[in-house]
């Protein structure tokens, strides 16, 4: 079970955020964050779950939630920790980050998931909508879920 939670931007568990975001999530394509990307964080909503062994809290993933318009909310930057990849933690992120949406009064998550991680995503209810697209040099689908 994980202890999720709101981060704040700039804080120790955000820096935690951004290092796991760029280990599953850009390393592998070759890129990085600028310092702009990182800026432009600043008023999302940052969504972490944390292990806990003993005194030590470790970030076991994350995603960011960007408002788009007034009742939908983009979902963006979902990472697993490697070590933890295939054992729920990504279902309960999400699960965490509709039910934070729905308290906000958001009626529907849009995100734009990686072709590879599109079965995940339809097996917790979210539809393909519109053609593959390429975004950070990977196809890609826009995808989206209705939360009323």
């Amino acid at each position: 079970m994980l202890d999720f939670r709101i981060i704040e931007y700039g804080s120790c568990d955000y820096h935690d955020m951004v290092t796991l975001r760029d280990e599953v999530l850009r390393k592998p394509l070759g890129l990085s964050f600028s310092a702009e990307q990182l800026q432009q964080e600043m008023n999302d909503i940052l969504i972490a779950g944390f292990t806990t062994t003993g005194n030590e809290n470790k970030i076991a993933g994350c995603c960011i939630l960007t408002p788009v318009s007034e009742n939908t909310v983009q979902l963006r930057q979902m990472a697993v920790s490697p070590s933890l990849q295939g054992k729920g933690v990504g279902r309960e992120i999400i699960a965490f980050a509709e039910e934070y949406a729905r308290k906000n009064d958001f009626n529907l998550l849009m995100m734009h998931a990686r072709k590879e991680a599109t079965g995940f995503y339809q097996k917790l209810g979210y539809e393909t909508c519109g053609e593959e697209f390429t975004e950070v040099g990977i196809p890609h689908y826009e995808m989206r879920k209705n939360l009323k």
